[in-house]
């Protein structure tokens, strides 16, 4: 099949979460699995022109009643196939991506013209492939910015070369959506009626993914306990009757991760390798993660690691609340070591630096480091992720792999990925909690570091148990396989 990736970040181009990791590792997969893959992205400041290829002339792009121009300007993802490479191509709008920022900056978290930006570049993926003369069978749209892409192909892109091509749209995270003035709509060229027949209509707002999740020929987030909890309204952010409508073309499909990079054997960030056959690489992390972060080089005590963004979506308020968050009283009544590493909201940084220098036991970095987030997990006994909610989470298959047992709320992907500790059977890969509050995270931790204390040899067991897990992306590749085939097969019949 021709598949073409339609995203706002690829790695390692343009980053600002684990869509970019996605977007690049999936197109991977799906090339070594002999498909044809290419990505589009726009060209933001931080890709530097002098490393790509320019295509020569420039590219239309009908939109508000006049022709938006760009440039177009290509080069390869590394990492893929020699044999079947993946070519990126890059939309260089000066006015629209010529800026600092992906969706926003600090002094301006939502650009004020987000929703003419990604409307813009929604519709170029079509002019792109006119322009190339290369018609996917697929377009594979992820997120609210992409989610108009199933709309235009639906209203009026669906012609010539593209007459038989389907879209697929992928939600890596309900709760954006893209809502903004429906005095943007106007810009899209989209017929008025489409307005409502698409369903952007959203208490006199325009919900971009709203639009999306009607109109694409198939529908899949990034894992199936959250496919399954979006379509509740505990979790589906008011969308949870369209997907319910949509149910029968939608469905969890479990992200990969990187294996180049989140592999113990091969961890260039880590003092020693270490693998299942082989553990003593985790015992020289742990002592090297003591010493980075100063704390008592006790070997024999288990250390609770975080890294994570501090906002209300990771539990931070029940985990650091001032008075009320439970990372206090663990630190306080357990003996243990636990190590952060974050940033994020204001208040959670503030309180985590008044913990941090508080307690003996407990030390925080803020900010973020490549190879911290490495020595972390290799070094950690447990991994700490009291999500309110998680699409996929990433942290807990790293953990798996480098042998730290994850203790996870029981939400998304972290109820797909952790199998709970049964004390009676041994078996188990981690620990996990129904209610978000600060007692189930104090009880939690504390059954986990009990177990450590009590338990050894089964935590040993649980450790190699989980590094023999596997969450390569070439199982999640044939499955979007399968997806894609659904659709095309869903359109064939249609027609």
């Amino acid at each position: 099949m021709k598949i073409l990736m339609a995203a706002t970040e690829a790695v390692p181009f343009a980053k600002t979460g684990g869509l970019a990791d996605a977007v690049s590792a999936l197109s991977i997969a799906l090339a070594q699995e002999g498909h044809e893959i290419r990505i589009i992205i726009p060209r933001y400041y931080s890709i530097d022109r002098n490393n790509l290829q320019y295509l020569e002339g420039a590219l239309g792009v009908p939109m508000g009643g006049r022709e938006e121009w760009s440039a177009v300007y290509t080069t390869n993802l590394p990492g893929a196939p020699v044999k079947n490479p993946v070519s990126v191509y890059f939309i260089d709008h000066e006015q629209f991506f010529g800026r600092d920022g992906i969706y926003g900056v600090p002094s301006e978290p939502d650009f004020l013209d987000n929703p003419r930006r990604f409307t813009f570049f929604s519709r170029a993926v079509f002019q792109l492939c006119r322009k190339l003369s290369w018609y996917p069978d697929v377009v594979h749209a992820h997120d609210w910015p992409l989610a108009l892409v199933p709309v235009f192909l639906k209203y009026g892109e669906r012609i010539g070369g593209l007459a038989k091509t389907v879209s697929v749209l992928t939600i890596h995270n309900l709760g954006y959506q893209g809502i903004y003035h429906k005095d943007n709509y106007y810009y899209s060229n989209l017929d008025g009626n489409v307005f409502y027949e698409a369903g952007f209509d959203d208490w006199n707002m325009m919900n971009f993914l709203k639009a999306g999740i009607n109109t694409a020929d198939k529908l899949n987030t990034v894992s199936p306990n959250y496919a399954a909890e979006t379509q509740t309204p505990a979790y589906g952010f008011r969308l949870d009757g369209v997907l319910r409508y949509r149910a029968a073309d939608y469905r969890g499909i479990l992200n990969g991760i990187d294996t180049k990079v989140w592999n113990p054997a091969i961890d260039r960030y880590i003092p020693k390798p270490y693998s299942i056959k082989d553990m003593e690489g985790k015992i020289k992390a742990k002592e090297a993660l003591q010493k980075e972060f100063k704390l008592p080089l006790e070997p024999d005590i288990p250390i609770i690691g975080l890294v994570t963004r501090l906002t209300e979506q990771k539990g931070v308020g029940e985990l650091f609340g001032p008075a009320y968050g439970s990372a206090w009283s663990i630190c306080q009544d357990m003996r243990l070591q636990m190590v952060l590493l974050g940033s994020g909201d204001p208040w959670c940084e503030n309180e985590i630096k008044n913990l941090s220098y508080r307690l003996a036991n407990f030390k925080a970095r803020i900010g973020y480091s490549e190879a911290e987030s490495h020595l972390i997990e290799a070094g950690s006994d447990f991994f700490l992720m009291p999500s309110r909610y998680e699409p996929c989470g990433l942290n807990q298959m790293y953990s798996l792999a480098y042998g730290t047992l994850p203790i996870v709320r029981n939400t998304g992907g972290l109820a797909d990925t952790v199998e709970n500790f049964n004390q009676d059977t041994g078996k188990g890969t981690g620990f996990i909690f129904n209610d978000l509050t600060p007692q189930a995270i104090y009880n939690t931790v504390g059954w986990a570091v009990w177990a450590y204390y009590n338990c050894r040899a089964q935590v040993d067991a649980m450790r190699i148990l989980g590094m023999k897990q596997d969450f390569s992306w070439k199982k999640s590749a044939r499955q979007y396989s399968a997806l894609y085939e659904e659709a095309i097969a869903k359109a064939a019949k249609t027609s």
